[in-house]
């Protein structure tokens, strides 16, 4: 049996990106309770290496209300699926216009397990050619540019890179470089 039981589900709101869901649950010891979650699809995190140095993106982030820098990343449309690959490839193209000849997979991961079923493929980009970026409108804001390795680095020390995704991304870059 498992830790918890899902009595029913039901979603209470729903997004072209993401469903509100909210379950009845029994736990393990019989007590009755309830879990609120969102489910969203997977989605892709590329870390676009070149020259010692990566690619990233800016964007507002309205939940925090700042600008954060960020590797790119991305999920499809109308709660839609796509090989992770694909996706990757996509995203890397729509955000900063960057094609790549190799595309590795180093893991995927849980961005949030207590509070959202999504998780994330984590791709390494190499053999980068520029071209045109194709941002969708909520994208219209964001600035992509290339930093050396030391200055992002620099940049999670000092709190300037917050996001929790591309920070895991960058420790699994580290281990497989190790």
């Amino acid at each position: 049996m498992a830790d918890i039981e899902r009595l029913s589900s039901t979603v209470v709101h729903e997004t072209r990106y993401m469903r509100l869901r909210h379950d009845e649950i029994r736990r393990a010891d019989g007590s009755l309770g309830v879990y609120s979650y969102v489910d969203k699809p997977d989605f892709a995190l590329i870390i676009p290496l070149e020259d010692d140095g990566f690619h990233l993106v800016e964007q507002y982030r309205y939940p925090i209300g700042r600008r954060s820098w960020e590797f790119p990343q991305g999920t499809m449309p109308d709660l839609a699926t796509a090989d992770p690959e694909h996706l990757a490839r996509e995203e890397l193209r729509q955000e900063t216009g960057l094609t790549a000849a190799s595309m590795r997979h180093l893991g995927h991961l849980h961005c949030a397990p207590g509070m959202t079923v999504q998780g994330y493929d984590v791709f390494l980009a190499t053999g980068l050619r520029q071209g045109q970026a194709e941002r969708e409108a909520e994208e219209q804001d964001l600035c992509h540019r290339w930093f050396p390795r030391r200055e992002v680095e620099d940049m999670i020390r000092e709190g300037v890179i917050v996001e929790s995704c591309s920070l895991a991304a960058y420790s699994l870059l580290l281990l497989d470089q190790s």
